[in-house]
């Protein structure tokens, strides 16, 4: 007997859009008074679930992160904003890409503070890996970073044979 694979319908960028904002509050800084690396890593990931979990339509979980660099500080009483979509879709994984922008509400400056990619895997009932409906690029924006994510796709899997 045979078993065929459900066909999946190709699902916009647009759907996969999550925004998030987040107020740095003490309990989230370090002695310096700005924010602890793993606290906007906690966003990141969250914003980044949400936007995956949205395109799959099931839940999803992290499989990894690429490399995380922070560009500027953020404070006490400042505005995190987190922007994520899905960028590239594989059978059953997908990248998330988030963009952090921090805001300081007294004086209205707004910087980038960080970017991160995400791979995730979409789970079945059974918490087994899961096929996800393809994704369609729409603007040019898109369609760069669908290019852009497939190539780093090719790296990460490199890096991982290599690895064994």
């Amino acid at each position: 007997m045979q078993h065929s694979v459900p066909t999946l319908n190709p699902i916009p960028v647009k759907q996969s859009i999550t925004s998030m904002t987040e107020l740095v509050l003490p309990q989230h800084t370090n002695a310096l008074g700005s924010i602890f690396g793993g606290v906007i890593m906690s966003w990141i990931d969250i914003c980044a679930a949400i936007a995956g979990g949205r395109h799959a339509a099931r839940q999803v979980v992290t499989a990894s992160i690429d490399a995380l660099n922070f560009v500027a500080p953020v404070y006490k009483g400042w505005v995190v904003n987190l922007n994520a979509s899905v960028n590239f879709v594989a059978k059953t994984s997908m990248e998330v890409g988030v963009r952090v922008d921090a805001e300081n509400i007294v004086t209205g400056q707004k910087f980038h503070t960080a970017s991160a990619y995400l791979t995730f895997v979409a789970l079945n009932d059974k918490g087994e890996p899961t096929p996800i409906p393809p994704l369609i690029p729409e603007t040019p924006e898109q369609i760069r970073r669908f290019q852009e994510a497939q190539s780093r796709r090719q790296m990460r899997l490199q890096r991982r044979s290599s690895s064994k």
